[in-house]
């Protein structure tokens, strides 16, 4: 049999205060038993945050990607589903790839924070009474943007894999902010071979711009070598 509304415990992770308070008035008024994680101004550790949701035993938790200073939601995703919880996860987050990569990881939908809350109420309600509320062929479509996104980030990284020593110094001053004649005179070389440099690291990384490489390079989280005039 259906599992009755008000036996749904719900935990709701959202550092966004007002909204979480108007998710904990719907749902109490729905007759479900909610409860709200504190996220705090101090950064705590993922596994805190874990170990406090999983205490509260809820049913299904409302999931934030973007929790503050404690980080990125989505690496919660994988522990809270394979301890048997229903996971949704409502964001102000627009980025599809990143909605995939949470239903890779078991979360039940993805629901944008412009939701209706009526809506919200109907997902907590069909996932109690063990009725899916995603479609096979959304979930296909973003699970492929997932995927295609993925490719493309490992193609950036084996793209940077080859850049020389010389041209991963060139890219970390790039990054952060200096011109090719400030570059020059801190590597004590002329513009023309920093501008020759430049043009090699555009090439391996396929694009056209110094910006295009720079977005690149932040885009697969690369971390640049660690230069003596930032030392």
């Amino acid at each position: 049999m259906p599992r009755s509304l008000g036996l749904t415990r719900v935990a709701i992770v959202e550092d966004h205060q007002l909204f979480a308070e108007a998710l904990d008035v719907a749902m109490t008024l729905e007759g479900h038993d909610v409860h709200r994680v504190p996220i705090t101004d101090h950064a705590v550790s993922t596994g805190h945050l874990l170990t406090q949701v999983l205490r509260m035993r809820p049913r299904v938790v409302l999931l934030d990607l973007d929790l503050g200073s404690t980080g990125n939601g989505t690496r919660l995703v994988e522990p809270l589903t394979q301890a048997g919880i229903a996971v949704v996860v409502v964001t102000a987050s627009i980025d599809r790839a990143r909605w995939g990569e949470c239903l890779r990881y078991g979360a039940r939908t993805v629901l944008p924070k412009s939701t209706p809350l009526n809506t919200i109420l109907a997902t907590i309600r069909l996932i109690g009474e063990g009725r899916p509320v995603l479609s096979r062929e959304e979930r296909d479509r973003l699970l492929a943007v997932y995927h295609h996104e993925k490719a493309k980030i490992q193609d950036l990284r084996d793209r940077l894999e080859q850049l020389t020593l010389r041209e991963r110094e060139v890219l970390a001053h790039l990054m952060a902010g200096r011109p090719v004649r400030d570059i020059a005179k801190l590597s004590f070389v002329s513009e023309a071979t920093v501008r020759t440099q430049v043009k090699s690291i555009l090439a391996k990384l396929d694009v056209t711009s110094q910006l295009a490489a720079v977005g690149a390079a932040h885009q697969a989280s690369w971390s640049p070598p660690v230069l003596a005039e930032d030392r």
